[in-house]
């Protein structure tokens, strides 16, 4: 199924914690141990690729392989794996033996003199290209974390803890499935396990593509046995869900409270069972914002019992401007309102505390940029481990990649206030730490990331993937081709969703499916076979946003042309202008897009998975409406077509860049 690499070729994939030879005995450790070599006859040069991350505080040079006296192994060239990042070591091995790859004693020598020793076991898939590793590690393998724990855009992050489990959900806008829940046993290494909803409500009007609109940041609890989430949709109102199980299915969402502007709910059980929501204000839609506000609700969430009363006016402190996703606990006899306040790129997080829960309320700044470099600390939640300790998560700006989430550690000093973060000054105000010690939980847990790659091999699309409405059932399917993704070739919409003529612009197109940036620096690469069946068809790779990069294939009057195509400013009315273009016979090829610091995008191309050809301009990513850049594929059709074609995608891959 996977069979596009030559038949003699073995990926072989390493997980590596660089130490020194003998501080641990599986510091290289291989992916995929289950999986067997394959019959392989004698005298074979066998191409190895090594994908190691290194999570030490400067970058590592491998200078030199060796390996048992079963096979002989040359490296390629010397490979330098930088700090805190991947990279890729190519060796050549060359054996007369059918075992002479597997249970293998492998060493690699750095240009400092460090020995680092592994096994290479049987992880060995044949003839075809194993997933790679995720380009961002957040857990550095020795008992502390670098920050940020989520290197991807999951927006105004609210979480949980339920006996060992942690749940995080985030902000989703127009995407679908909407609304992701997060796991993790340790506040570091998470993996999503689900969403909320499969299709958006109002349906239709989410048919067709709402930039920045639908789920804003939203609040999830536990209570009374089960699962509740409440979120906004500024257009709409609130809405309230629950499930017994979070990877489950979740209750369809029901309108707690109808209007415009109402933004960021949380919930509140009191100690006498009274259900509370305190929500803030976008004046966007209401004409009011700076203000919190308390309702009572109904037991079972569906119904405001009174017309709320503003809790915290922001406008009343100097100098305090969007004030605004508030989460509300209670500890000590004090009611707490953690609430950021100052703007998205630059703001902070704040305190405020009362013994009433209408008030009134004294407050403090209580997480700020500090001396760091990470801006606009803010907007999060508080949760505590099994083993009594605080902890805090919330997101920072980045630009193109959207707002990443970082854990900060959180005391409780004697007189009742937080602190978060690192306070070398002791102020009471603390600044975001870069490297801490993890959290304990009283267990130590496997190293996970949330999912980017993916085969296609299942019967449903890896949880990592969200369309930019919702989508239609004939719009892809997994099983038409076996183990490849097939997309139609979608007719592009005529107009943008605001009603204007699309003039070339593909932005508007319901059917980019798409996921986040997931580190930095990345590679991704796919492999796209085209039956297009119309001229002007298109199907290839993409980064999304205000701006974005097209690299696929096109059907032609005179055939099929391999074209880059960039639309800069999209989001106001801007078309898009073909950069490059490759005359072509080929309908399979494979696509690549390198990003690297910055958010600066390289496509390349190849016709045989070795050799890549970069094509184009450097592009420069940007994000969306309120979210960050995506990274994703395209099938599409001319508006006025009626007979289309498809798209198949063999595998969707996401790996560390490699070393040159």
């Amino acid at each position: 199924m996977k069979s596009r690499v030559a038949a003699a070729a073995i990926l072989l994939v390493c997980l590596g914690i660089f130490r020194l030879h003998g501080a641990d005995t599986n510091a290289l450790q291989f992916l995929n141990p289950e999986m067997q070599l394959g019959a392989l006859g004698g005298d074979q040069d066998v191409p190895v690729t090594f994908v190691l991350t290194n999570r030490s505080d400067k970058a590592v040079k491998i200078v030199n392989v060796d390996t048992s006296c079963r096979c002989t192994s040359v490296l390629k060239s010397p490979a330098e794996i930088p700090a805190h990042g991947g990279g890729v070591v190519d060796v050549n091995f060359s054996s007369s033996r059918s075992d002479g790859f597997v249970n293998q004693s492998v060493t690699l020598e750095t240009d400092g003199g460090q020995i680092l020793t592994g096994q290479l076991y049987a992880s060995v898939t044949h003839g075809a290209a194993a997933p790679p590793i995720a380009p961002w590690i957040p857990d550095r393998g020795d008992g502390t974390y670098q920050n940020p724990v989520l290197f991807a855009d999951y927006s105004d992050p609210d979480a949980i803890r339920v006996g060992d489990d942690f749940y995080l959900v985030s902000s989703s806008f127009d995407t679908v499935p909407g609304l992701p829940i997060l796991h993790s046993k340790d506040l570091v290494n998470w993996t999503i396990i689900g969403h909320v909803f499969a299709a958006q409500p109002p349906v239709d009007h989410f048919s067709v593509v709402r930039h920045g609109e639908g789920v804003w940041a939203p609040a999830i609890r536990f209570h009374g046995g089960k699962f509740w989430i409440f979120y906004p949709d500024p257009d709409y109102g609130i809405y309230f869900t629950t499930a017994t199980d979070p990877a489950g299915e979740w209750t369809p969402p029901q309108l707690v409270k109808a209007g415009r502007g109402l933004i960021d709910p949380c919930p509140f059980w009191d100690d006498d069972g009274q259900l509370f929501l305190v929500h803030g204000w976008a004046k966007s839609r209401a004409g009011i914002s700076n203000l919190l506000t308390l309702h009572r609700l109904s037991a079972d969430g569906s119904k405001i019992l009174d017309a709320g009363e503003v809790i915290i006016d922001g406008n009343k402190i100097p100098n305090w401007t969007t004030l605004e996703g508030p989460k509300l606990y209670k500890r000590h006899g004090f009611y707490y309102v953690f609430a950021p306040s100052g703007g998205v790129t630059g703001g902070y997080q704040a305190v405020f505390r009362a013994t009433n829960i209408f008030g009134p309320y004294e407050h403090r700044i209580v997480l700020d940029q500090g001396k760091t470099a990470i801006n606009g600390p803010h907007q999060g939640a508080w949760v505590d481990t099994p083993t009594g300790e605080d902890w805090f998560l919330h997101f920072q700006d980045r630009g193109a990649y959207g707002r990443v989430v970082h854990l900060e550690p959180m005391i409780w000093r004697d007189d009742d206030w937080p602190v978060i973060g690192d306070d070398p000054d002791h102020t009471g105000k603390g600044q975001p730490v870069l490297v801490h010690a993890k959290p304990n939980v009283g267990k130590t847990y496997p190293i996970t990331t949330p999912q980017t790659s993916d085969e296609f091999d299942g019967n449903a699309l890896g949880l990592q993937w969200q369309w930019n409405a919702n989508p239609l059932a004939e719009w892809f399917s997994l099983s038409a081709h076996p183990g490849f993704l097939r997309l139609a070739c979608v007719p592009l919409p005529k107009t943008r969703s605001t009603g204007p003529p699309a003039n070339n612009s593909r932005y508007d197109a319901p059917n980019f499916l798409l996921q986040k940036f997931p580190a930095p620096a990345f590679t991704v690469t796919t492999l796209l076979q085209f039956a297009p069946a119309t001229e002007d068809e298109f199907a290839g790779l993409t980064v999304f946003g205000f701006d974005y990069a097209l690299l696929g294939l096109c059907r032609t009057a005179d055939g099929s042309c391999l074209v880059y195509i960039v639309n800069q400013g999209a989001n106001r009315g801007a078309e898009e202008r073909e950069v490059a273009g490759v005359d072509t016979t080929n309908s399979t090829v494979y696509l690549r897009v390198t990003v690297s610091s910055g958010a600066r995008c390289q496509f390349a191309y190849s016709f045989d998975n070795q050799t890549f050809t970069n094509i184009g301009e450097l592009f420069r990513a940007s994000g969306d409406r309120w979210i960050g850049a995506k990274v994703g594929v395209i099938a599409s059709a001319p508006a006025s077509a009626t007979q289309t074609g498809y798209a198949d995608f063999d595998w969707f891959h996401v790996a560390p860049i490699a070393s040159p």
